[in-house]
């Protein structure tokens, strides 16, 4: 049995994108709620990994406001997908936009995304979550 690399980088970065769309306009809840049990979690805020889906949650839920982003570029997506075609690691950069105070776009953020998706019960699942800013920055932030 082959596996097709192409349909599975395909519905992982859609899926990917879905999390993003919703998050960006105020619902966490697509990542959240796409987290495996085991799944493990960096960002640039965290002093350590966490490690189980509770942790994880809890962490996002206590940092997290809606961003208001307008716009998100989703650049240099890669997909590695495993020979068995069970667990696919997506690594992208992701350009976020918001309205200013005269309503004209500007950039929010620039990360750098790295998440690991194992295919488990027949659906896609967040493993692995790592967020790392694009440039260097101090403030406490989630989007």
């Amino acid at each position: 049995m082959s596996v097709d690399e192409d349909a599975i980088g395909k519905t992982v970065i859609e899926l990917e994108k879905s999390f993003n769309e919703r998050w960006s306009a105020g619902d966490n809840r697509g990542y959240l709620d796409a987290f495996a049990d085991e799944v493990s979690y960096l960002d640039p805020i965290l002093e350590n990994i966490l490690v189980g889906r509770d942790e994880v949650i809890a962490w996002i839920d206590s940092i997290y406001s809606n961003p208001h982003i307008v716009r998100s570029e989703y650049l240099n997506p890669q997909v590695h997908v495993s020979d068995a075609g069970d667990l696919a690691v997506l690594a992208y950069n992701l350009k976020t936009f918001v309205l200013d105070e005269d309503g004209k776009e500007k950039q929010l953020r620039a990360w750098n995304a790295t998440h690991g998706y194992r295919l488990i019960d027949g659906q896609w699942r967040i493993v692995h979550s790592n967020w790392a800013f694009s440039r260097t920055v101090t403030e406490k932030i989630a989007s």
